[in-house]
């Protein structure tokens, strides 16, 4: 599909589908607005009165234009209040647009959309991305397509001229969230710690990244005894990926991003029970999944920073092999794990692999997982935990959060609650109390990192989505591919 950026306005535009967004309760057609309707032969208003056209955010009606226009539809999407714009209202007001032209057969789309803040670059990488992302439909396990009719061949962003890196950038982000939507909603037939390297590798090679995967061998002469006890019941075997971003010119800073990477969780010998959503921790290897979608992002975009992709990659299964509840590991840092829960196995996995990287000397550390039920309990589906004790980096994270249109909330690191995991017979057990269970989690995994500044992100909830929401559609979400971005270039 051609998306390109004019300076066409909407009065000289010619196409299927014109789309003009208008804000709550000041529908009143002026200025370029009004002199389009005179254009139309009063079509526009008509339409607003008749779909009693409010400009509520999400809102969208259409109309067909008599003969002798120079367009076929004319369609209104409502951007809610003027003073609360943000940029991800300009994508899902996009999506919106998109949702209707594909239902009206439209092959050409214009779009006529306010400037946020006055930004042109940002206002166009924003309606990119609403576009790109809201296009994407996964049917890959479908015998047939969903998706039938004619197919838009042409978006026109209207007033946004000269744009041509923003729209290229969204693109390029876009690629990388598609990466890790169709990770997260393959199943583990499909993607399984094997071919979680295979992707890793096939970043490395189009974008010239350098790769190393640590084999089963490796990991135990390193003495990563947390994850290889995760991964000792699998008949696969584990993959310890890192992929490294390094930049031209000398980078102004290092960091890491490491993904939990476990492409199936039975829950070990405390097995997930019927009614736990079981069928659905093919999910359980969201942050790596993102984190390959950064990757694959960040290599297309080559900034002047260094990123190094980090993610411990197994299954957690069931045999004669699976380790037991009682048992202890030995992480990499020479700290004791007693196992009293083998359904926590996300937290070992990723011990070894921030130890892994605290090792690298870098600037900060981000990790992020989908960890804990006790995170989805707190803040729901549709936002993601921050822990970090870095106030800096905390900062960094929720402005890149916000530009991406992607929810955190930052939670408290509780040193008290430690007590919760303290064992009888080992430095620590590998979960705690029920309640706070999403704090002790982030507390287990704060002992695994000694000198690097560091984030946690538990994104349980928002990696998936049952129902088309904004510019999500079901399955996968791709997220936090966007913020990641963000903050490493940042």
């Amino acid at each position: 599909m051609d998306l390109r950026g004019i300076e066409t306005s909407s009065l000289a535009w010619t196409g299927d589908c014109l789309v003009i967004g208008l804000f709550e309760n000041a529908v009143e057609l002026t200025g370029d607005w009004s002199a389009l309707d005179e254009q139309l032969a009063g079509t526009l208003a008509e339409l607003i009165e008749e779909a009693e056209f409010k400009g509520k955010e999400g809102s969208s009606a259409v109309a067909r234009v008599g003969g002798g226009s120079s367009i076929r539809k004319i369609a209104v999407v409502g951007l809610g209040k003027s003073e609360s714009l943000k940029l991800d209202g300009l994508r899902r007001a996009a999506a919106a647009a998109i949702r209707l032209a594909k239902k009206e057969k439209s092959k050409t789309l214009g779009l006529a959309l306010p400037l946020w803040q006055e930004d042109a670059a940002s206002t166009a990488q924003a309606l990119t991305e609403g576009i790109e992302l809201t296009l994407h439909q996964d049917s890959r396990f479908k015998s047939e397509s969903e998706d039938k009719g004619s197919k838009l061949e042409r978006v026109d962003l209207l007033n946004v001229g000269g744009q041509e890196a923003a729209i290229t950038r969204a693109r390029q982000i876009c690629l990388g969230v598609t990466l890790a939507r169709e990770l997260v909603s393959a199943p583990a037939n499909i993607v399984n710690p094997l071919t979680m390297a295979a992707a890793a590798e096939a970043i490395a090679n189009e974008y010239g990244l350098e790769i190393q995967i640590l084999e089963q061998a490796d990991c135990e002469k390193l003495g990563m005894g947390a994850f290889l006890g995760v991964a000792q019941a699998s008949d696969l075997p584990p993959k310890f990926i890192h992929l490294i971003y390094r930049p031209a010119e000398t980078p102004r800073k290092k960091v890491a991003i490491v993904g939990k990477g476990l492409t199936f969780d039975s829950g070990g010998l405390n097995i997930k029970g019927t009614g736990s959503g079981i069928e659905m921790m093919k999910t359980d290897m969201g942050g790596a999944a993102a984190m390959l979608g950064a990757a694959k992002a960040i290599g297309g975009l080559k900034p002047d920073v260094e990123v190094h992709f980090i993610s411990a990659v197994t299954e957690n299964m069931i045999s004669g092999h699976a380790m037991h509840p009682g048992d202890i590991l030995t992480a990499s840092n020479g700290k004791t794990i007693e196992v009293n829960n083998t359904d926590a196995e996300g937290r070992l996995t990723l011990a070894d692999a921030l130890v892994y990287a605290d090792k690298l000397g870098l600037d900060a550390i981000v990790d992020l997982a989908t960890l804990t039920g006790a995170c989805i309990v707190a803040l729901g589906d549709s936002m993601a935990g921050l822990w970090t004790a870095d106030d800096s980096l905390a900062e960094q994270i929720m402005t890149a959060a916000e530009a991406a249109g992607e929810k955190f909330w930052r939670m408290p690191m509780e040193e008290k609650y430690f007590d919760g995991l303290k064992s009888v017979v080992a430095d620590m057990k590998n979960t705690g109390p029920r309640a706070g269970g999403a704090i002790t989690a982030a507390l287990f995994l704060k002992q695994f990192v000694k000198e690097t500044p560091w984030a946690h992100l538990d994104v349980a909830g928002p990696v998936w989505t049952d129902k088309e929401s904004g510019y999500n559609n079901a399955g996968g979400t791709g997220y936090p591919v966007r913020t990641l971005v963000n903050w490493a270039l940042s």
